[in-house]
């Protein structure tokens, strides 16, 4: 779906019953793991893997496992992450792991439930919940009970789990009909018939298993193509019956007012908030070939009056509650990484990352975004991410820092209501605010500095505030319709002098900078 396609508007009203979210969510910083390119532990031994760092390939493995995100456990936390959303994880004849076998195993080459195990432990031990990716729709042509359907066909057990169109099946015969569903065509994922009951008490089974396990929640693939209410009603109320903070959030990219009324998911990956971003933070330099390429869509430039009227209607899209809970990607498994969609400028990222941790809902970083890691449509967005530092770009990391250590100590940033105070040419200024706690950001897109006005409204006459720069450091004493001055291609994300404090403070985040 576009970016240029027009938003729903509906009353608050229509939303019944009143949607309960996990309150966890709302204060979070996620990144996204892609389990095979993240990090290798060296543990798993007398694999056929491409070295680390090569060109990523459709078909071939880097060798990362759990293991080595469990060595860089403790990156992450000094990062600012709070919880982790892994790409599939069970066992899989793909490095992307969408080609599911066995729903209760983890990938041997991933180190196995005993490193899941492991994973998750350590991950709760900093703080940090864990989120896997639930592939319901569709199974594999390795999945046991396909597999005793191409063996017996007609006389299977399990002929009634798929969506059977002829015999004889040819799960690989490209110049004959499959005979049966599969998603989009490819005959290597057979499509679920969840209309069946012991399917779905199969998947639903799945879904508790991990739950009791210890994960914190699912992201949903493609859950719409499970065209079903009652059925993510029941995965829903099975979930939540134990652990009711379990997150469920669906990769549904265009209208999800059907799954978001509260009775379904608590969320979804919210790529009304990618294109926009896009379309003004890159408006001089989109790369529309890599967006076309990766399922974004064509992405038309934006000024500051569209990105903020088109903001605000996001913001207003579903309810409040939601809305907090809303998953926020600059990009993904699934697209170009941001740098390279903006054709490489730097400045568009920083700008992008800055209104990422700043807007209301949840950051969700993919693995590499904090180090400047490009790529372009897949398989070039799944790099191997690279551990030697001196591949990174130490400006972004710093900035990823900062604005999440800010994010953390702030409830205006956390939680706080999201108003517009000035959108004109490349200029904008918005607020967030909580309580009697206000932060204040203010955004230039343009080639040279600019005065901005900030909306600020004083009690009494002559009375002003202090608030902190968290970009810079710089303290600033501010009265009524005070303006502030904003670098070119630059922001100032200002909060109350003494909110973002100790080993997060202001001004040590901008000293580690440099």
């Amino acid at each position: 779906m576009s970016d240029v396609q027009p938003y729903p508007s509906e009353p608050l009203s229509s939303f019944q019953p009143h949607p309960v979210t996990p309150e966890w969510v709302k204060d979070a910083v996620f990144y996204q793991i892609f389990p095979d390119r993240f990090a290798r532990s060296g543990r798993i031994q007398g694999l056929n893997l491409q070295p680390w760092g090569d060109a990523p390939h459709f078909h071939r493995y880097m060798g990362g496992d759990l293991w080595g995100v469990i060595e860089k456990l403790d990156y992450l936390r000094d990062l600012g992450v709070t919880a982790l959303y892994f790409c599939p994880v069970f066992q899989s004849a793909s490095n992307h792991r969408y080609h599911t076998h066995d729903y209760y195993r983890v990938d041997p080459m991933l180190g196995g439930n005993e490193a899941l195990r492991a994973l998750v432990d350590e991950a709760h031990a900093r703080g940090i919940r864990v989120v896997l990716d639930g592939v319901f729709n569709h199974a594999s042509r390795g999945f046991f009970q396909f597999n005793d359907l191409l063996e017996q066909g007609e006389s299977s057990a399990y002929r009634d789990w798929f969506h059977v169109e002829g015999w004889p099946l040819q799960p690989y015969d490209d110049t004959r009909p499959a005979n049966y569903a599969a998603w989009w065509g490819n005959r290597a994922l057979p499509k679920f018939n969840t209309d069946n009951a012991q399917v779905r008490e199969f998947l639903w089974s799945v879904a508790e298993y991990w739950i009791r396990f210890g994960i914190d929640g699912w992201r949903l693939d493609v859950p719409n193509e499970i065209d079903d209410d009652s059925f993510w009603q029941e995965f829903r109320r099975r979930v939540k019956a134990i652990n009711p903070d379990a997150y469920i959030v669906g990769e549904i990219w265009g209208d999800a007012h059907r799954w978001l009324a509260g009775d379904q998911f608590d969320a979804v990956m919210n790529y009304h908030f990618t294109r926009p971003c896009l379309g003004f933070f890159g408006a001089r330099t989109l790369a529309n070939e890599m967006n076309e390429a990766s399922g974004t869509g064509q992405v038309l430039p934006l000024d500051a009056g569209a990105f903020a009227a088109r903001m605000d209607a996001v913001t207003r899209m579903y309810h409040p509650e939601i809305v907090k809970a809303q998953l926020n990607l600059l990009d993904s498994h699934d697209t170009a990484r941001y740098l390279s969609a903006v054709g490489g400028d730097v400045t568009a990222h920083h700008l992008a990352l800055v209104f990422q941790f700043t807007y209301v809902g949840v950051p969700c970083l993919y693995y590499g975004d904090e180090i400047g890691l490009p790529g372009g449509p897949d398989p070039d967005c799944r790099r191997a991410f690279p551990w030697d530092e001196a591949a990174w770009n130490q400006g972004t990391l710093a900035l990823v820092r900062r604005l999440a250590a800010a994010r953390q100590q702030s409830r205006a940033l956390q939680r706080g209501d999201f108003q517009i105070v000035h959108a004109h040419g490349d200029g904008l200024v918005f607020s967030r605010t909580h309580g009697d706690e206000r932060a204040v950001i203010a955004m230039n897109a343009g080639r040279e500095p600019c005065d901005l006005p900030l909306g600020l409204r004083a009690a009494t006459p002559g009375q002003t505030a202090a608030f902190v720069d968290v970009l810079t450091g710089r303290r600033h004493q501010l009265g009524a319709d005070a303006q502030v001055s904003v670098p070119a291609r630059g922001a100032v994300l200002l909060v109350p002098d003494g909110v973002v404090s100790g080993p997060g403070t202001a001004a040590a985040l901008a000293a580690s900078a440099g």
